[in-house]
């Protein structure tokens, strides 16, 4: 891959084409340490909305910059509490660490979610 596809693809060639389910903090503090540009999705177990977005996800995750990871709420609730999550499924995209944009509105598209990670990749 030339530069600048790799900074085009968010300067993250080996993000993984699947979403990455997180069951721990540390496991979330490697994630970010490996990939600058993170979608997190929050999910509780039972949730019909949040088994919905797991194809999108999916999509996601193949097409978009970055990497894709699941975090049920209530089995790490510390990330939970620290991105203040109030209702799933709740969406925060992470760029060096930081949340840079959220969605908490419900079942998404990909498109949207594509969109706003490709043009986080490109700042």
């Amino acid at each position: 891959m030339s530069d600048v596809e790799h900074e085009k693809a968010g300067g993250d060639g080996n993000a993984p084409q699947t979403p990455v389910q997180l069951e721990s903090v540390a496991e979330y503090e490697a994630l970010l340490e490996a990939h600058e540009l993170v979608l997190l999705e929050f999910v509780t177990s039972g949730c019909g909305i949040c088994a919905s977005m797991e194809p999108v996800l999916g999509s996601v995750a193949r097409s978009a910059p970055g990497a894709v990871a699941t975090v049920n709420a209530g089995l790490v609730p510390e990330l939970a509490d620290e991105f203040a999550v109030r209702r799933v499924p709740t969406f925060v995209v992470l760029k060096d660490g930081e949340a840079v944009d959220r969605l908490d509105d419900g079942f998404q598209r990909a498109e949207p979610i594509v969109d706003i990670l490709e043009t986080r990749a490109e700042e």
